[in-house]
């Protein structure tokens, strides 16, 4: 999960279609939850100092699963380019962020992958062109790639309002942060 993820073949095959777009997790210091926490950042090749989602991510297991408590920034702007720069990655702390209840993802393990969705029951909520949300998310993980397909469906009429239509963003690590993640044993 620690690295840099693009799809940046995904898009050269079809530009209509799919956006360049980064994906990074970037490991915290094991002493900003006291175990294993990612920053994330998700950007458009073409502008890497705006993302367009930010978020911590608090991973917790659960036996034969990880659960991945989500967090928003206070002030993201503010961390725009912590995933690259780590100086700017320093300057988290945990009285920067805040829980988002109800859209922790779960994650089993199936081989050589782990497979994920948003926790059950259509609370986590994101407010789009004013209209409620929900968000439906599935992903998928290996070493090496990087499978999402994200949704916003009407909380009312469950009609998709955001959110790829011609189906998941694939992504493949560019550069792996896992020698940063903390061991914990």
């Amino acid at each position: 999960m620690a690295g840099d993820f693009s799809n940046q073949q995904q898009a050269f095959e079809n530009p209509k279609e799919y956006a360049h777009i980064h994906v990074f997790f970037r490991p915290l210091p094991f002493e900003f939850f006291s175990g294993i926490g990612m920053y994330s950042e998700q950007v458009y090749d073409y502008d890497l100092w705006r993302p367009y989602r930010q978020g911590v991510h608090r991973l917790i297991e659960q036996g034969d699963q990880i659960y991945i408590e989500n967090y928003s920034l206070k002030n993201p702007i503010f961390y725009a380019g912590a995933a690259r720069d780590l100086n700017i990655l320093k300057t988290i702390t945990p009285d920067c962020i805040e829980r988002r209840y109800h859209c922790s993802m779960i994650f089993q393990r199936e081989g050589d992958r782990f497979q994920g969705s948003v926790e059950p029951g259509n609370l986590c909520l994101i407010e789009k062109n004013g209209c409620q949300t929900y968000l439906d998310s599935y992903v998928e993980i290996t070493e090496s790639t990087w499978v999402s397909l994200d949704k916003g469906l009407d909380v009312n009429t469950h009609q998709q309002i955001w959110g790829s239509t011609h189906g998941p963003l694939r992504f493949k690590k560019r550069e792996s942060f896992a020698h940063e993640v903390p061991n914990i044993l």
